[in-house]
């Protein structure tokens, strides 16, 4: 099932024309819909082909074949992923999403699994209008590493 395309007659010719993608907010309501239906092909319409994706902190993918297995796996949980809250910062034709998510799934082996974090992400407007996802990061800020006291690092302890 695609969830977000429709046809327009466009100087005569039909043309797929993805108007849920005409602002950032809606790609992301667009992916958390494609996540909650298992709906990979139009998951994958919401990523620029060179797109990265941090599956867990410490490991990016990226391109079309990095983030179509990350989904995969997601998807594979048959999830409810829910948006608890959101901010988008806009700068032109860039925006960056944070949120605080939650997930909740079933494994293949049938055990009960909730996952949940603070995402940041950024989207690209494209030329012809639509936004897409560059860098999608469920995990936010908790890809950075901790550094210990002492480790020569500048942060106070």
């Amino acid at each position: 099932m695609r969830i977000f395309t429709r046809l327009e007659n466009v100087g005569g010719e039909m043309r797929k024309e993805s108007a849920a993608m005409s602002d950032p907010l809606s790609v992301i309501t667009q992916l958390v819909t494609a996540m909650n239906v298992q709906d990979l092909e139009s998951a994958m319409t919401l990523f620029e082909p060179g797109a990265s994706f941090v599956i867990k902190p410490g490991v990016v993918v990226s391109g079309t074949g990095g983030i179509r297995q990350a989904l995969e796996g997601f998807m594979a949980l048959k999830p409810t992923l829910t948006i608890e809250t959101q901010q988008l910062v806009q700068a032109g034709d860039v925006a960056q999403y944070c949120a605080r998510w939650s997930l909740k799934g079933i494994d293949p082996t049938g055990t009960h699994v909730q996952l949940g974090g603070r995402s940041s992400s950024i989207l690209r407007q494209q030329p012809d209008g639509r936004w897409l996802f560059v860098v999608d990061n469920p995990w936010g800020t908790d890809i950075v590493a901790e550094r210990g006291c002492g480790s020569g690092g500048s942060r106070d302890c």
